[in-house]
């Protein structure tokens, strides 16, 4: 299926899958670590993203791996609207979204020319945001997490973790529609909450989302259930994330968020070509 999100007035049409690079303005992401996280090093980083073939770029200002400090709003902002401005400026045709989950970074976000929200949290952290959504009349990407960062890998349970999602969904849908809002993409929150078996039991049955009709954004950017698996690190991860990006691709996801942008763009070519044969 053929899905369009209006992005704050700019529509997107995903005839075809497409990639969103993770810009991370933070001192200590799990992967990047903060190497080149000043604005120059950023708008380069934006620069070779755009480049190789992205089509979102996603800024965020804190770290969501299990147990990350917590940053201050004054922080979040002073880290993420100097660059999104800085981006629009340089790049004013690129489509952005903002990786929070405050509804005031999201509102100074959309001020300086973000067009799509990525929320970890679903709605869950800040009361403000589903509504702010609304009142933004911006795309929200709804992602399914058990606890907060703080807590959220401290031996997560589930009755049945496919379904368990699949609940969330539709309740967090019904929800944003009585709010207005329409353009959502779906994120299962492959690490937020999860053991390795459920990441994998997840990624296993994904196309059982597309019954909600609605894009599917698949976030698995050399986590450590990649890593993991192969015994290896986060910087070891590439070719492990390819190989399950092209697993995510066959299950029917339509956004690949990473950190490696050509090989994700080079991995959808691959797919596209498979998908054209009789």
């Amino acid at each position: 299926m053929i899905h369009t999100i209006n992005c704050k007035g700019s529509l997107l049409h995903l005839e075809q899958p497409i990639v969103m690079g993770i810009l991370n303005a933070t001192p200590d992401s799990f992967y990047t670590k903060g190497k080149n996280n000043t604005t120059a090093g950023l708008l380069e980083q934006a620069a070779q993203m755009l480049a190789a073939g992205a089509t979102i770029l996603d800024v965020g200002g804190v770290s969501t791996r299990p147990k990350a400090p917590e940053v201050s709003l004054e922080e979040e902002l002073n880290r993420v609207i100097p660059l999104i401005k800085a981006i629009k400026v340089h790049f004013p045709k690129a489509l952005i979204s903002i990786d929070t989950f405050r509804a005031a970074v999201a509102r100074e976000a959309v001020a300086a020319g973000a067009a799509i929200v990525n929320d970890i949290s679903g709605g869950t952290m800040d009361p403000e945001m589903l509504q702010t959504i609304a009142d933004l009349k911006v795309s929200y990407i709804l992602t399914h997490i058990k606890g907060t960062p703080a807590d959220m890998q401290e031996a997560p349970a589930y009755d049945d973790v496919v379904l368990d999602v699949m609940d969330f969904f539709i309740e967090k849908l019904q929800l944003l529609a009585s709010f207005g809002v329409k353009d959502v993409i779906l994120d299962v929150g492959f690490g937020f909450g999860k053991t390795l078996a459920h990441n994998y039991t997840l990624l296993q049955h994904m196309d059982a989302f597309a019954i909600l009709n609605r894009p599917v954004l698949m976030g698995i950017s050399r986590k450590s259930m990649v890593y993991k698996v192969l015994n290896s690190n986060a910087a070891n991860a590439l070719n492990g994330t390819t190989a399950l990006h092209s697993i995510g691709l066959l299950k029917g996801a339509q956004i690949l968020r990473v950190h490696d942008v050509q090989e994700a763009v080079e991995t959808i070519s691959l797919h596209k070509m498979l998908s054209n044969q009789q």
